[in-house]
């Protein structure tokens, strides 16, 4: 075959419409890969026969009597609607020939409704960036600008910038770096015409290919970022003002879904509590100082139909005697000597309608468990020095770490008092007790603390957990919460809380603690060796020609272990 002849085949094969090619007999010549397609035929078996056995009463046959070419004819087959031209082979006046070029409607129908609605979707785009009076343009992958807002063409001065490329166009800019890239950018300084702009660029990605971007200038000065930035200030600290005056001792912050813990024993007190929170009983919260008494008081008034009124703590133990019927009760004018003018509200009269905790109950004074238990039957009250008898509404919760039915038989506390309050006792099991639970707790905490210290903190490695849950914890959950605190302040270039972090009374009782077990020699081994690694590199502040000396081995060898452990970055 000619290279001529080849070119032309390859020509028709690739076309987009369909090409019947016939001879002065009517024999089909040419049938290319669109026309098998759209007539369901194959070349092959076709290819020499006549065309009115494919196309009964085809008016190319017409052709080759009058060879009169035809333009834009329709005619239907196999229920499809096609769009045909007609022409005549001729040469030295005598038809030799006709060829058909035929495309469905149906394609041409919906590509030109896409067209007509991509026009419709430009035109709304266009009308929407004008009208919301922003700067903003669209670049293509090439950084041609398809659209700019009026508002910043007239910034600009540049009248028609689509077609060009945005560097042409504007000064400074990382459009076309964006459209590349697609990565976004938000918050850089970019000057233009000697303006400081904060602008915002992101890329359009389309079946996840990028296939442009998008650029908004969102402060056009920096000045009005300041100010805005001023604002936003200004209110979060008035915010937080509010918030400190209404939480201090009104609100409950807590609910049961913020207790941590997966053993049945956290589980049954949380089923228990959730279930006593919707009564009116009075509840005593016991346990050892830190275990989350207060935690639980929290979440049974949020769970309560008292939940919208007000949640009031007061620590027993931190007042003194004389002065807790005030701040229990309130006073009037003039109640006492230095009595505030006007008198004052007591927490009992602020708590009304809601919820209010007794922390540390086992320090009350017994002069005021009487005149407590005096409230509690009569759900009524006075004033320091007032006349007035007020009714209460208030559901009492109390909280002790001490043994309230010893003090009642060493007649520290009274015992009508104690059965009036001990309606349904919650008695929360110290964290040693609990070590399933340490893990979710240290990284439940490690999040609250990364927080409110704005440091990050990637996680907590295992063998660090390994240290936690082999501690007994005296101060519990209080105690564990500083401990990571600790951990978090003293990571330098680390993401990770590792056992070198921890305070020595933690790590020092490793080999007793976390050796025991099923571990075998070696692996006990290599973790003390890897522990004392970390430690003197610590020590001598990543020095390691001094670290091999204080471990006795050469440096080489502390190199090959700091490959071992992975510990080339401590």
């Amino acid at each position: 075959m000619k290279l001529l002849d080849i070119l032309l085949c390859s020509v028709l094969e690739h076309m987009d419409e369909a090409i019947v090619g016939i001879d002065a007999e009517g024999k089909i010549i040419i049938i290319n890969k669109k026309a098998e397609t759209y007539l369901e035929v194959s070349y092959k078996d076709n290819i020499g026969k006549k065309v009115t056995e494919i196309i009964s009463n085809t008016p190319i046959m017409n052709i080759l009597s009058d060879s009169k070419p035809q333009f834009n004819q329709k005619f239907k087959y196999n229920n499809k609607e096609f769009l045909v031209n007609r022409i005549p082979i001729i040469k030295d006046s005598e038809t030799l020939g006709a060829i058909s070029i035929f495309k469905d409607m149906t394609e041409f129908m919906e590509m030109n409704e896409r067209m007509i609605k991509d026009e419709s979707y430009i035109d709304v785009l266009n009308t929407i960036l004008d009208t919301v009076n922003e700067w903003v343009v669209v670049v293509d992958d090439n950084g041609i600008i398809q659209m700019m807002s009026k508002a910043y063409k007239e910034f600009l001065k540049e009248p028609e910038p689509e077609g060009k490329h945005v560097t042409d166009v504007i000064e400074n800019t990382r459009m076309h770096i964006v459209a590349k890239s697609g990565t976004r950018e938000v918050g850089e300084i970019q000057e233009i015409k000697g303006n400081k702009m904060i602008p915002m660029r992101i890329p359009i990605k389309k079946e996840g290919k990028v296939v442009g971007a998008v650029g908004k200038v969102m402060f056009k000065d920096l000045g009005d970022f300041q100010m805005i930035k001023n604002k936003v200030q200004e209110l979060e600290k008035e915010l937080e003002y509010y918030k400190s005056e209404y939480d201090n001792n009104r609100s409950a912050k807590y609910t049961f879904n913020s207790i941590i813990g997966v053993t049945d024993e956290i589980m049954e007190l949380k089923r228990i509590g959730e279930r006593v929170a919707k009564s009116k009983s009075n509840v005593i919260i016991t346990g050892e100082s830190g275990t989350g008494k207060e935690l639980f008081a929290h979440a049974i008034h949020n769970a309560s139909n008292r939940r919208l009124g007000p949640f009031v703590r007061i620590n027993c133990a931190a007042i003194p005697g004389e002065l807790l019927e005030s701040e229990l009760f309130g006073y009037e004018e003039g109640a006492f000597t230095g009595a505030k003018r006007g008198g004052k509200k007591g927490k009992f009269e602020i708590a009304n309608g809601g919820t209010i905790l007794l922390d540390e109950i086992g320090d009350m004074p017994l002069n005021m468990q009487a005149k407590l238990l005096r409230v509690l039957q009569e759900k009524e009250f006075e004033s320091v020095g007032g006349n007035v008898v007020k009714d209460l509404d208030v559901r009492i919760i109390t909280s002790t770490n001490k043994n309230l039915r010893k003090l009642v038989e060493e007649k520290k506390f009274r015992e009508d008092f104690y059965y009036r309050l001990n309606v349904v006792t919650l008695n929360l099991p110290p964290l040693r007790e609990r070590k399933e639970d340490i893990k979710e707790l240290a990284l439940s905490l490690k999040n609250k603390l990364t927080k409110k210290l704005g440091i990050y903190v990637e996680g907590i490695s295992k063998r660090t957990i390994e240290y936690l849950e082999n501690y007994d914890w005296p101060g519990n959950i209080r105690e564990l919460e500083n401990v990571i605190e600790r951990a978090i302040n003293l990571l330098d270039s680390e993401l990770i809380i590792e056992p070198h972090h921890l305070p020595e009374r933690i790590t020092r009782n490793r080999a007793q603690n976390i050796y025991t077990g099923k571990k075998k020699l070696k692996t006990v081994l290599d973790e003390v060796e890897r522990d004392m690694i970390i430690e003197y590199l610590k020590r001598n502040d990543g020095n390691k020609n001094q670290t091999a000396k204080v471990l006795g081995i050469s440096r080489v060898s502390l190199y090959k272990k700091l490959d071992k452990y992975n510990l080339k970055d401590v």
